[in-house]
């Protein structure tokens, strides 16, 4: 079964960081754009079976992000 997860990515002064909205304990960093995706998708992997050898229930994900313009 497939499951989508929103990341989010942050630019520091190292490079990127990224994080799952779905399932903030899922967060890396990478120095370039690309780099921080694959860690991050990396990362989620990892978690999905330390989450299974503990007997877990996943998160669901599918989140929806917005952007929301307001005059400043």
């Amino acid at each position: 079964m497939a499951r989508t997860y929103t990341g989010t990515y942050t630019k520091i002064p190292s490079g990127y960081m990224g994080q799952l909205v779905d399932w903030p304990e899922v967060v890396t960093e990478g120095k370039t754009l690309e780099q921080c995706r694959e860690m991050l998708q990396d990362a989620l992997r990892e978690m999905i079976v330390a989450y299974r050898q503990q007997g877990k229930e996943l998160p669901v994900g599918r989140a929806l992000l917005e952007q929301i313009p307001v005059e400043v």
